[in-house]
C-alpha cells in the first residue's frame, strides 16, 4: 500500500475537502467581521511581536480571534481589499469538488477569480477609494492602491480607466458571447431603440392591420418571414408582399431559441455572379421550419359517416375508441426549436469545410425539425454535385455530430440537403401525433401515423396501398416502439368489426401487453389457444390458415362482382349480396410479425412460401403484412421477400451493407438512433423521427379497450387446407400413378429412418425436385410427417411389414 493509494483514496479526499470548505467559511467570516472590528484590532496586529498571537493578554474584537484578525489584516488592507473574498471562494471549491458534491473545472475557476480579483483590487481602489475614507483600509487594499499610483503616473487616469474597460469587456467576451451584441447596442443605441418601437400599418383604409414588434420578433403579420444570420447577428426580414397565409416566425424570449412556424422558403441569397462564399462569412442562411401542425378541433379522432343500410359497427354500437388522455404529453411537444448559436456554428463550419475544398456556394438554409437540421445548399455555379457528396466525412468531423446525412440534390429543388442532428432533439409523442388535424380528418382505410418529418409535419401512410411493410434495423433503434405507434395508430382508428390484428411473438415479451384485446381486435385458428403466437409450429400452421381465407375471400369477390374488399364490402352494406349465400362483411386482416429473422432461420420455407404467396395475392381480399427483424442479412430479407414488400422502414443499422439490404441504397447507417428512421415507398427515401409511446401507454389504450363491449372471442380463422388422406391412408391414390422409384425409396427411408431428401438424391443419384417429388408423395401417404425446416422428417411407418401393407392397397 503505497502512498500514491492514501492521497487518492475518496475518504481522504473528503475529509481534505470538508477542512477545505470550514477553512473557506472560517475566513469569510474573520473578512466580515473586519469590516467592523478592523479598526480597534489594527494596532494590536501591527504591534504583534513574535509568540504574542496566542498570548491572553491581548484582546482582540474579531469574533474568529487573533488568527482571524490576522489573517483579515493581511487579505484584506494589505493585499487585495474588498475583492480578497475570492480567495475564500476558491478554496470554498476546492473543497467541494474533493467532497465530490460538485463538478467544477478548477483551472478555469483559478483564472478567472484571480484575474477578477486583480481587477477589481484596482478598479475599487480608483473609484471607491474617495468615497470610503471612514475605513482603516484602502478599498483595494495596498496591492489596488500601490497598482492605481503607478498606472496614473505611467498612462494618468484616462488610461488607467481605458485599461480596466478593455480587460473587462476581453474577459466578459471569453465568458460569453453575448457581450458583442451587447457592445453593438451600447456604440449604438438609436438603431436598438428604433428597433424597439412597435411599427403599425393599415391595409386597405383600415380593414385590416399588419403589426410586429421586434422587442419579441413575434410576427403577427400572416406573410412568410424568414430569419438571415449574417455573421453572428440575427435579423428580421419581413416580405414585401401581405398574401394571407399561415405563416409566423417567433423567438422564444425565456430560452433565447429561435422558434420558426411555417415559413415558405424564400431566396435572399447572392444572386449576382460573383460569388461571396470566398471567405466563408458573407453567406447567408435562411431559417425556417415546417408547418406547426394544426391540432384536432374535437375530442373524437374518428368520424364515420352512416350511410349505408346496414351498420358495419352492429352490434357494438356502443364501443368508444380510446381517447387521447391516455397518452402522455411532454413539454415542448410539437415545437421545434434550435439555439441560435449552433445554427451559425454549423453554418460557418459547413462553410469552411466546403471552402477548404474549393466548393463555392451562395446560400444556405435550414430548415429546423424535431430532432434533424437540414441545410439546403445552393451551390455556386460550376460546381458538381459529386465533389460535394465525397465530402461527407468531412462535414462529419467538423461538425463532430453523428447522422450527418448528404442529400445530393434533393428531388424537386436545385440544391443539396445536408441532415445534421440537433443539440438537444425534442421528443415526438404519440399524443401530438394523433390530435393532429391530419390525422383525425383522414379518410385512409388503415391509417397508420408514424411521426414527424423535418419539416415537422405529420407523416402518415395508408397500409392498404403499401400494401405490406417491412420494418428492420439494429437492436435498441426504436423497431419495438414504431410497432407499437403502428399499432396504436390502428386501434384509434377502426373499430373491432373493422380491423382484426394477428400477432406473431417469437420472443414472447414484445406483445404481451396486447394481451387484454385478443377478444376485440385479434384473430387466431384455435379459439382455446392464445391468439398471440409464439410457437413456431403455430405460426406456419396460422399463415396456411390465412391463405384458406385469402381464397375464399376471393371466390366471395368473384361471386360479388368485386374487385376488391372495399367494393365488396360496399356492396355488402348496400344490401347487394345476400348473406344466405355465405356473404358477410369483412374486416380487414393485419399481420405483424416480429422476429422474422428467428422464424426463418428455425422454420425457413415452410415460413417464407405462405408469407410470399400473401404478401403476392391478398391485397384485394384486405390482408396485410408488416414483418420486423433486428436482422437485416441477404439470407433474412430474401429477395422474393422485398419484391413483395414495397414498403420500407429503415431504423439505424451498423453497416452500409445492411441499409443496402433494407432500402437497396445507403442511407440507414447514417441515423442517429432512438426513433430516428428512413421510410421508402418507390421513390427516394423520407426521413421521420419515429413517434414515442410507452409501453405504460400501451397498457392505458389496451385495459381501456378492453372495458368496451365487443366480441366475447378473437375471431377465429378457417383451418388450413389439408390433404383428404390421413397417416397410413391412400384414399385415391394409386401406385401407377406415383414415381417408379416410389417403392424403393419408401422401402430405403423405413429402413434407415431417415427421412432426408438429400439422403435420397446421394442413394439414387436423382436431382433435386425429383426427390423433393418423392418426399411429397412420401409425405401424403403418411410414412413421414410434415418437414421441420433443416432437420430430418419424422418416419411414421417404423417397419418393413405396415409399409407391406401400404403398398398392397396402393396396388389394388
Amino acid at each position: 500500500m503505497g502512498i500514491g493509494s492514501v492521497v487518492h483514496n475518496e475518504k481522504v479526499d473528503f475529509v481534505v475537502g470538508l477542512v477545505f470548505s470550514s477553512l473557506a467559511i472560517y475566513m469569510m467570516i474573520a473578512m466580515v467581521s473586519y469590516f467592523f472590528t478592523g479598526a480597534y484590532d489594527q494596532s494590536l496586529v501591527i504591534q504583534l511581536r513574535p509568540g504574542e498571537l496566542i498570548s491572553s493578554s491581548h484582546s482582540f474584537q474579531n469574533v474568529c480571534g487573533s488568527i482571524g484578525a490576522l489573517m483579515s489584516y493581511i487579505l484584506v488592507a494589505r493585499w487585495f481589499g474588498i475583492a480578497a473574498f475570492f480567495i475564500p471562494v476558491f478554496i470554498m471549491f476546492c473543497g467541494l469538488q474533493l467532497m465530490g458534491a460538485y463538478k467544477v473545472n478548477l483551472w478555469k475557476w483559478f483564472f478567472s477569480t484571480a484575474l477578477t480579483m486583480v481587477w477589481m483590487s484596482v478598479t475599487f481602489a480608483k473609484f471607491l477609494t474617495p468615497i470610503m475614507t471612514d475605513q482603516v483600509f484602502y478599498p483595494g487594499g495596498d496591492h489596488g492602491e500601490n497598482s492605481r499610483q503607478f498606472l496614473e503616473g505611467v498612462i494618468g487616469s484616462p488610461g488607467l480607466i481605458a485599461v480596466l474597460g478593455i480587460v473587462a469587456v476581453a474577459f466578459l467576451t471569453f465568458l460569453t458571447s453575448e457581450t458583442i451584441a451587447f457592445v453593438r447596442h451600447l456604440l449604438n443605441p438609436i438603431g436598438y431603440i428604433t428597433s424597439k418601437v412597435k411599427f403599425s400599418a393599415e391595409i386597405g383604409g383600415g380593414e385590416s392591420e399588419d403589426t410586429w414588434n421586434n422587442e419579441s420578433a413575434s410576427y403577427e403579420n400572416p406573410a412568410a418571414q424568414t430569419v438571415s444570420f449574417n455573421e453572428g447577428v440575427a435579423t428580421f426580414d419581413q416580405p414585401d408582399n401581405t398574401e394571407d397565409t399561415a405563416n409566423r416566425t417567433m423567438v422564444d424570449e425565456e430560452t433565447g431559441e429561435i422558434v420558426l412556424h411555417d415559413s415558405e422558403p424564400e431566396s435572399v441569397g447572392n444572386t449576382s455572379g460573383k460569388s461571396e462564399s470566398e471567405t466563408g462569412k458573407d453567406v447567408e442562411l435562411v431559417v425556417e421550419t415546417g408547418a406547426k401542425e394544426e391540432k384536432a378541433c374535437g375530442k373524437n379522432l374518428t368520424h364515420y359517416d352512416l350511410s349505408t343500410p346496414i351498420n358495419p359497427r352492429e352490434p357494438f354500437t356502443a364501443y368508444k375508441f380510446p381517447t387521447l388522455n391516455l397518452l402522455k404529453k411532454y413539454d415542448n411537444d410539437s415545437k421545434p426549436y434550435i439555439d441560435k448559436e449552433e445554427l451559425i456554428a454549423n453554418k460557418k463550419r459547413i462553410v469552411e469545410v466546403l471552402n477548404s475544398f474549393g466548393v463555392q456556394i451562395r446560400e444556405i438554409k435550414a430548415t429546423v425539425g424535431p430532432t434533424i437540421t437540414l441545410y439546403e445548399i445552393t451551390p455556386a455555379e460550376g460546381v458538381r454535385i459529386s465533389k460535394i457528396r465525397n465530402l461527407e466525412d468531412d462535414i462529419a468531423l467538423s461538425l463532430a455530430a453523428l447522422g450527418i446525412r448528404i442529400i445530393a440534390p434533393i428531388p424537386g429543388k436545385g440544391t443539396i440537403g445536408i441532415e445534421v442532428p440537433n443539440a438537444k432533439p425534442a421528443i415526438v409523442s404519440m399524443e401530438s401525433i394523433l390530435n393532429s388535424k391530419k390525422f383525425q380528418e383522414s379518410t385512409m382505410e388503415l391509417p397508420i401515423a408514424l411521426g414527424k418529418t423535418i419539416t415537422n409535419e405529420v407523416f402518415m401512410v395508408d397500409l392498404a396501398k403499401q400494401p405490406h411493410l417491412l420494418v428492420a434495423g439494429a437492436t435498441g433503434q426504436g423497431k419495438s416502439v414504431g410497432l407499437n405507434a403502428i399499432i396504436t395508430s390502428l386501434l384509434y382508428k377502426k373499430h373491432p368489426n373493422e380491423l382484426k390484428i394477428v400477432l406473431v411473438d417469437p420472443k414472447k415479451v414484445e406483445f404481451s401487453v396486447y394481451g387484454p384485446i385478443a377478444e376485440h381486435f385479434m384473430a387466431s385458428v384455435d379459439e382455446d389457444e392464445d391468439p398471440i403466437i409464439t410457437d413456431v409450429t403455430k405460426v406456419v400452421r396460422t399463415l396456411k390458415s390465412l391463405c384458406t381465407l385469402m381464397d375464399t375471400r376471393y371466390d366471395l369477390l368473384k361471386a360479388a362482382g368485386a374487385r376488391n374488399i372495399k367494393e365488396y364490402n360496399q356492396k355488402f352494406l348496400s344490401h347487394k349480396l345476400n348473406p344466405e349465400k355465405g356473404h358477410e362483411y369483412m374486416p380487414y386482416i393485419v399481420v405483424i410479425i416480429d422476429e422474422f429473422g428467428d422464424l426463418i432461420m428455425t422454420a425457413g420455407k415452410e415460413v417464407e412460401l405462405p408469407i410470399a404467396r400473401i404478401a403476392q395475392l391478398a391485397r384485394a381480399v384486405g390482408i396485410h403484412m408488416i414483418i420486423a427483424t433486428q436482422r437485416p442479412t441477404t439470407s433474412i430479407i430474401t429477395g422474393n421477400i422485398k419484391a413483395n414488400f414495397p414498403g420500407r422502414i429503415a431504423f439505424r443499422v451498423g453497416a452500409i451493407v445492411d441499409s443496402r439490404t433494407i432500402l437497396d441504397r445507403p442511407g440507414a447507417n447514417q441515423l442517429v438512433g432512438r426513433g430516428d428512421m428512413l421510410f421508402l415507398n418507390g421513390q427516394e427515401p423520407t426521413r421521420v423521427q419515429c413517434a414515442f409511446v410507452d409501453t405504460p401507454e400501451v397498457e392505458d389504450i389496451a385495459n381501456y379497450i378492453a372495458s368496451q363491449p365487443g366480441p366475447l372471442h378473437p375471431m377465429e380463422l378457417p383451418e388450413p387446407a389439408t390433404d383428404e388422406t390421413g397417416a397410413g391412408g391412400v384414399g385415391d391414390s394409386s401406385l401407377a400413378d406415383l414415381d417408379p422409384l416410389f417403392e424403393e425409396v419408401a422401402r430405403f427411408i423405413v429402413m434407415s429412418n431417415q427421412g432426408s431428401t438429400s439422403a435420397i438424391q446421394r442413394k439414387f443419384s436423382i436431382g433435386y425436385n425429383r426427390a423433393g417429388r418423392l418426399m411429397d408423395q412420401i409425405e401424403r401417404l403418411g410414412i413421414v410427417g410434415a418437414a421441420q425446416g433443416s432437420k430430418p422428417r419424422e418416419v411414421l411407418v417404423t417397419d418393413e411389414n405396415s409399409l407391406d401393407t401400404l403398398i398392397a392397397q396402393l396396388r389394388q
